[in-house]
């Protein structure tokens, strides 16, 4: 499955802080690129009206004039995927009534942000098979910028707790998806998970040495569970 573009995303909350707030975490998450974030919920009806799209709404449930709970059922057909953000635990069932797909209590910690983009990113209609050749790239944030990383300068991706590490010949570039994320969704057949920890882009190899690869100026481990996977993968090259 190709790796997709940035799911574009609104913020809808009537408190600045609280939209500050989740502008930053937006940021932080090579998986999102914010389209606008907005005051209360007449202001987004009026965004849809217009004809702006999202992918995905980070919707307030308590607003003035007209709450979260009443702009979810206003929404355009299809409508995005929409996680809601309250102080309230007790909106939860009604809450998911609506379908929504995640629900984040106030404050939002950005572990617990990540876990519902990635539910979100896992929710999102695969990219049709021809597209593959296309978006042969990831996106990925670096300070304030969007930058993209073409997979074939990719060496291998390790896991680093919640998170994956791009390793190319230059760079390190932290993407907010587990590994197991990563597996599903890289694009081409010369990815192959060699360990637990590890991805390599077999195209890099230049040696192999008692179950470690050579790739570059790092050395990576093939674990005993993926050997034999690993092997048929190389004779398939």
């Amino acid at each position: 499955m190709p790796f997709a573009s940035p799911l574009t995303c609104l913020i809808v909350d009537d408190n600045e802080i609280n939209r500050l707030t989740l502008e930053h975490l937006v940021d932080l998450t090579p998986e999102l690129r914010l389209v606008a974030s907005l005051p209360g919920g007449l202001e987004a009806l009026e965004f849809f009206r217009q004809g702006g799209q999202c992918e995905l709404l980070l919707l307030d449930i308590e607003m003035p004039t007209l709450n979260g709970f009443e702009l979810a059922r206003l929404l355009p057909k299809p409508p995005p995927f929409i996680v809601l953000v309250t102080t309230h635990r007790e909106f939860a069932v009604a809450a998911f009534d609506l379908q929504v797909a995640d629900y984040l209590v106030k404050p939002v910690e950005f572990g617990r942000f990540s876990q519902a983009v990635a539910r979100v990113v896992s929710l999102r209609p695969p990219l049709a098979a021809d597209a593959i050749e296309m978006r042969p790239e990831i996106f990925v944030k670096v300070g304030g910028r969007t930058i993209r990383v073409n997979f074939d300068d990719v060496l291998y991706i390790e896991a680093l707790s919640t998170y994956s590490v791009l390793i190319t010949a230059n760079h390190k570039h932290i993407v907010y998806l587990t590994l197991k994320a990563l597996t599903e969704r890289l694009p081409f057949a010369h990815f192959v998970r060699v360990h637990r920890s590890y991805i390599v882009n077999m195209r890099h190899i230049e040696a192999i040495e008692d179950n470690v690869l050579q790739i570059g100026a790092h050395e990576v481990p093939v674990g005993k569970s993926y050997h034999e996977e690993f092997l048929r993968q190389l004779r398939s090259l």
